[in-house]
């Protein structure tokens, strides 16, 4: 169990947490939620001790270990299999110990140690680690300077999850995953024997891998169960009842101050206008729900759609060196309505066919028609350097609209989605969120027919996510979106192509069929090696699948009682809050309120001790369902 008490950090003079508390029970899978800023990644340094806290503390089981991705990937000759292996400290150093000792005793308690933590299969379990993150077996020996920075941060990723320390902390994985790689890591969350917190705006992510989630929000930490979507709902139903009871203790506070005012100075009325004045005071106040408002993007409208197609490739091929093609025997053609997303691992071309579209790569062989008037519109991340760190995003914009006024500018900056005081910030000085918008906005600047995005959404929250949506499902172009984010993809797309083996062609099958073919030819790889023209059939699994909700329906029948006891006490909890926030209760039935306020204490105990058995249950239902 981990808790935190009353939690206060600073960093560089600003209050991230105050008086924070949370409790997450053994074995928990947490998310981690909240705004861009608002202290996640402090609170991680907190717990890890990295950061000092003002005040309060984290309680940690004594000798559980903590492990956390690396900052800085490994760079250097060793192998990748080589450094996930040594990250598993105590097998390393009972495998050094074995060489040189020479007492009987030792050395059989050396050996009966590393039967114990299986060490004899932790090369398989580093390879199946690796390979779930898009290592082949060739690049498992290769040397990790070999590779660039994104492929080395999957490699420090691999080796704290060999590692399996007691509380694995995870800041924003995914940003550095490809859609395969985030597949995997899900369902590896998933089945994860320890407790987990994760930092992580992917939507699908939160909602598949973990079953809580702590929101950090106003300097203060609070507990939902559940997924993503059930703490949204959850969230909404109590920022409602917030509303409400906020309402009615202003207009209670309203009508006694109007009382006090009336005749605290009458001397026939003194009395109970300083009983009224004793009453204000006990009630105390009902915080206002702060919202923060999120700045919509805007993608402007094309002037005027070619006739479909607007590309067409017939027999193409792309590469980097003339003769040498990445990607060849390209089919495809792309309307002027299409909203389609490029799958495939990190590796075998998808932004190479992105740039071929965009024109940043010329084709190789084959032929490629563009429609005439054709406008192409092209966003990926490591273009975030090409922003003038000095220049702030007016500067960006004015450039191109030498001819505009300054309201003028002002406006199209706003389109883009950064707020007025971000508009005469220097590039270098936005978080990243910021400087992908501006990107976005210059890369759509001339209201182009076909927007390409790579990865628009590693620096972007939850929220500023579903404005992207938004304003991709407003927008009349063509769209070809290559992203991780499943819930973007599900929600802007309505075609598939899968990039693979030196091609690119459509897949018929949908996101889950995806990501089904993903995780079970990882778990063929990992488990028990099948031959891929023999898989299961659909029939099979089904029968499969049913059998194993059927052994498990007592368990399941089991959350289903603690769900239904929880939203009780819930309901329980708020009727007796109702009750206790009527300051007439105080003055005419002292004892009765007494009482309420006991029973809600009660109240509030069993809900915890439920919240902790449902997330016991939960994870050994989902372990089950996985395995």
């Amino acid at each position: 169990m981990i808790t935190i008490t009353e939690l206060s950090a600073r960093v560089a003079g600003r209050l991230l947490l105050d008086h924070a508390s949370v409790t997450l029970p053994a074995g928990a899978k947490a998310g981690l939620v909240g705004r861009n800023g608002a202290g996640k990644s402090t609170l991680f340094r907190v717990i890890t001790g990295d950061l000092a806290a003002e005040s309060g503390s984290v309680s940690i089981p004594k000798n559980a270990r903590i492990g956390q991705v690396a900052q800085e990937a490994p760079g250097t000759e060793e192998s990748l299999i080589s450094i996930v292996l040594s990250a598993d400290k105590e097998r390393s150093a009972l495998l050094h110990e074995a060489e040189t000792a020479t007492d009987p005793h030792r050395i059989a308690e050396i050996q009966m140690r590393l039967v114990d933590i299986d060490a004899h299969s932790a090369e398989a379990r580093a390879a199946s680690i690796l390979s779930g993150l898009g290592f082949d077996h060739e690049a498992q020996h290769r040397p990790a300077s070999s590779f660039s920075g994104g492929w080395r941060m999957r490699v420090a990723l691999a080796a704290v999850l060999f590692a399996e320390p007691d509380l694995l902390l995870l800041d924003e994985p995914t940003n550095y995953l490809d859609l395969e790689g985030t597949m995997w890591l899900e369902d590896y969350v998933r089945r994860y024997p320890h407790t987990v917190i994760i930092i992580s705006h992917d939507r699908d992510l939160l909602n598949n891998a973990v079953n809580s989630i702590v929101h950090l929000d106003q300097k203060k930490l609070t507990f939902y169960r559940g997924g993503y979507d059930q703490f949204e709902r959850q969230k909404a139903e109590a920022d409602e009842l917030q509303m409400k009871a906020k309402a009615k203790s202003d207009a209670a506070r309203k009508h006694i101050q109007s009382y006090i005012d009336r005749f605290r100075y009458k001397a026939s009325k003194a009395r109970q206008a300083q009983s009224r004045i004793k009453a204000l005071e006990r009630m105390g106040t009902v915080s206002a729900v702060i919202e923060d408002h999120v700045q919509p993007i805007t993608f402007p409208e094309p002037e005027k759609q070619p006739a479909s197609p607007i590309v067409a490739i017939s027999k193409g091929a792309v590469g980097y060196v003339p003769g040498k093609p990445i990607l060849k025997n390209i089919t495809l053609r792309i309307d002027n309505d299409d909203r389609i997303a490029l799958l495939g691992s990190n590796g075998n071309g998808k932004s190479t066919f992105a740039k071929l579209i965009s024109g940043r790569l010329q084709a190789d062989g084959g032929e490629m028609k563009l429609a005439p008037g054709l406008k192409i519109g092209f966003f990926a991340q490591h273009q975030l350097d090409d922003l003038i760190p000095n220049e702030t995003p007016v500067d960006h914009v004015r450039r191109l609209m030498p001819q505009a006024g300054e309201a003028q500018v002002r406006a199209r900056v706003a389109q883009m989605g950064l707020a007025t005081e971000k508009m005469a910030t220097a590039a270098k000085d936005l978080s990243g969120g910021e400087k992908a918008r501006l990107l976005m906005g210059l890369a759509a600047f001339h209201a182009p027919n076909l927007l390409i995005l790579d990865e628009p959404t590693n620096h972007l929250d939850i929220d500023s996510r579903r404005a992207l949506i938004e304003a991709l499902n407003d927008y009349d172009g063509a769209v070809i979106l290559i992203s991780h984010d499943r819930h973007l993809i599900e929600a802007t797309v309505d075609r598939l192509w899968l990039v693979n083996e030196g091609t690119v062609k459509p897949f018929e099958g949908d996101l889950e069929e995806y990501r089904d073919l993903i995780v079970s030819a990882g778990r063929r790889k990992d488990d028990k090696p099948q031959a891929a023209d023999e898989p299961a059939s659909k029939s099979d699994q089904r029968k499969a699948n049913a059998e194993k909700r059927a052994s498990l329906a007592p368990l399941k029948k089991k959350i289903n009682e603690i769900e239904a006891l929880t939203a009780k006490l819930e309901k329980q909890i708020q009727a007796l809050d109702k009750e206790l926030a009527d300051p007439a209760l105080y003055d005419k039935a002292p004892a009765k309120a007494a009482q309420k306020a006991k029973e809600r204490g009660e109240a509030a105990s069993k809900l915890s001790a439920a919240e902790e058995e449902w997330l016991m249950l939960s994870s050994e239902y989902e372990d089950a369902m996985a395995g």
